[in-house]
C-alpha cells in the first residue's frame, strides 16, 4: 500500500489506495449475473449506491486518471470495475471525504 499523503486528496491515484465507487445500472446487472453464476448471496445493490474500492491499476496520469477498481460489495464478493474516471456521478470513483471534520 502507498505511504500516507501529507495532504488530501493525493495529487494522483496510486495502486492500493482506497476510493469510493458509485454503481451504474449496468454494474448492478453485472453483479446480479456474477452472483447467480457463482451461487453467492450478498446485500441488494442499486444504481447510485456507493461502495469502497481498491485501486488495482492506474491507466493514466494526473488527479483524474482512469483506474481499474476492485469494489468491495456488502457480501462475500467483489466487483471489478474497469477504466473508471474520477467524478461524482454513477460509474465514477471519488476520494473518500471525512465527514466528521
Amino acid at each position: 500500500m502507498s505511504q500516507p499523503h501529507s495532504f488530501w486528496p493525493p495529487p494522483a491515484p496510486q495502486i492500493g489506495e482506497a476510493v469510493l465507487y458509485r454503481l451504474t445500472a449496468s454494474d448492478v446487472r453485472s453483479i446480479h449475473r456474477q452472483r447467480i453464476a457463482a451461487c453467492q448471496r450478498g446485500a441488494a445493490v442499486r444504481a447510485g449506491d456507493v461502495y469502497p474500492a481498491a485501486i488495482v491499476r492506474v491507466a493514466g496520469h494526473g488527479p483524474d486518471a482512469p483506474c481499474n477498481l476492485h469494489v468491495l460489495l456488502d457480501g462475500p464478493d467483489t466487483y471489478w470495475a474497469q477504466q473508471i474516471g474520477c467524478g461524482t456521478e454513477p460509474g465514477t470513483w471519488a476520494w473518500p471525504v471525512d465527514e466528521r471534520a
